[in-house]
């Protein structure tokens, strides 16, 4: 009976972390609530290191004292002489956010550079050869605000290129990541130490 127990607790455990969460309130759902509930396990590093001239690196840990809690992505970029690279992490889960119109990031930035963006990918479609869906963001520095990234205006990419006009399937979400951009299509290269504080990621 015991044995039966753990098990079904493990298993409620794993649909969770492998599902669209639960915290909606007032229309607005919480992707990633770093405040409240949630940690950074699941999210892993993606990075131009899975590429063999690839040499930057990123991650996303917890911050937390007694009065508050929140995620930091530290990223180091070290761009090729084209400014291509990237520095980045994601989290598979799965979303429906059918009815909302947009995300949102309460965030802020610190260091040289500013510049980011959310890479999100649809229909379990994780991995290459498929194409994400991209936007770009300045991360607000010296105190924390609000971005808002509407679903409409991510673009689908490969490799850092714009390419088809497929549009994202909301319903259907499988990923969530955030990277640091070296800017080999953009007219801003960026390359070196960057930092971005998360409170909370949510769809509205």
């Amino acid at each position: 009976m015991k044995l039966a127990m753990c098990l079904l607790i493990l298993t409620s455990r794993k649909v969770v972390s492998e599902n669209s969460s639960s915290n909606t309130v007032n229309g607005e759902q919480y992707l990633f609530d770093f405040n409240g509930a949630d940690d950074v396990e699941g999210w892993q590093e993606q990075s131009d290191t899975v590429r063999s001239v690839g040499m930057s690196k990123a991650v996303l840990v917890m911050h937390q004292n007694t009065l508050y809690k929140r995620a930091i992505f530290f990223a180091l970029l070290n761009p090729q002489m084209n400014g291509a690279g990237f520095a980045g992490v994601r989290a598979l889960r799965r979303y429906d956010l059918t009815g909302h119109s947009k995300l949102q990031l309460r965030c802020r930035a610190q260091g040289q550079h500013n510049g980011f963006k959310v890479v999100l990918r649809h229909k379990d479609l994780n991995d290459e050869p498929n194409h994400s869906f991209e936007q770009f963001f300045q991360g607000p520095k010296d105190e924390f605000a609000v971005r808002d990234l509407a679903f409409s205006e991510f673009k689908a990419y490969y490799r850092g290129k714009r390419v088809s006009n497929e549009t994202l399937d909301i319903s259907q979400i499988s990923s969530i990541g955030i990277q640091m951009y070296g800017g080999v299509y953009q007219p801003v290269k960026q390359k070196g130490p960057a930092t971005l504080e998360i409170d909370w990621i949510k769809a509205v």
